[in-house]
């Protein structure tokens, strides 16, 4: 049986649909108590951890980076040390947020990071304690997670496409969707191979292919569901937002696929699973 921290997350209700998959909402495991994280893995005594949970609000966690810190950093410190001293995997999810989106490469995972706002430094906190747990474990971070679950720009877009003709969307962010179906996949992926072989620990990143920009993954949003919606490139600089949001979100993945075997997915075709389970498309 794999552990997953998380109920109602995208992620985690990916990973719900597994069989030999066990997810612990807050009631179970609360995220603000480290130490009932550990207790809960100690008592479910699992073959893997899996750490689906997180607090996401970006622009929220400027005022709440203490509160973040302990969701996204203190508690996957207790579950990764829970997990050395049972001798099990641990794999937790991270974020391109780590770094400060300059320049155009894709961000390998041992370039140094930079983060340039609350929610990157709390992410950031998680890697660094799950390191220095020193058990078995992945680091996997992704980019502009996706899927038919909560709240997220698919959703939002289709919600805004529905009722303006037009829409100012930005271009100068770069990156990759992620759908949160590839991202389940590959977390249990590295679980099972984690188990086999923990010489494969370390950081690893994951995002759908090609690059593209907000702007154009909106356009290909309407153009896949059929929604008369135009959209007009910004700048970044025409959107402030409380918390700054990196111009470089591309992720370099082949490190992923030369260890696991995990390719990048086409988020293009994810994005049409995502639209079908929504009943967008027939």
């Amino acid at each position: 049986m794999i552990l997953v921290f998380g109920k109602t997350g995208q992620l985690a209700r990916e990973l719900a649909a597994y069989d030999n998959v066990t997810c612990l909402g807050r009631g179970e495991a609360d995220l603000t108590d480290p130490a009932a994280c550990a207790a809960a893995i100690k008592a479910h005594a699992p073959a893997a951890v899996i750490n689906a949970a997180a607090y996401t609000a970006v622009d929220k966690a400027e005022e709440e980076e203490a509160l973040a810190t302990v969701i996204n950093g203190e508690s996957p410190g207790a579950m990764a040390e829970a997990c050395a001293a049972l001798g099990i995997p641990f794999v937790t999810v991270s974020t391109d947020y780590v770094f400060d989106g300059s320049g155009t490469t894709p961000w390998q995972a041992g370039d140094a990071v930079a983060p340039v706002n609350a929610y990157g430094r709390s992410k950031l906190a998680g890697e660094e304690a799950t390191r220095a747990a020193g058990g078995t474990h992945a680091i996997l971070r992704c980019s502009w997670v996706v899927s038919c679950h909560g709240g997220n720009f698919v959703k939002t877009m289709l919600r805004l496409g529905a009722e303006r003709e037009a829409l100012t969307i930005i271009a100068d962010q770069i990156g990759a969707p992620t759908p949160a179906r590839d991202l389940a996949r590959a977390c249990l992926e590295m679980a099972g191979q984690l188990q086999q072989d923990p010489g494969k620990s370390g950081t690893y990143h994951l995002q759908g292919r090609p690059e593209v920009s907000w702007a154009g993954f909106a356009r290909e949003i309407f153009a896949q569901a059929n929604v008369a919606c135009t959209v007009t490139d910004i700048p970044t600089t025409d959107y402030p937002t409380p918390a700054a949001r990196p111009l470089n979100s591309r992720l370099d993945c082949t490190a992923l696929e030369n260890v696991f075997g995990i390719s990048q997915p086409d988020w293009r075709q994810g994005l049409s699973e995502i639209l079908k389970d929504l009943g967008e498309l027939t």
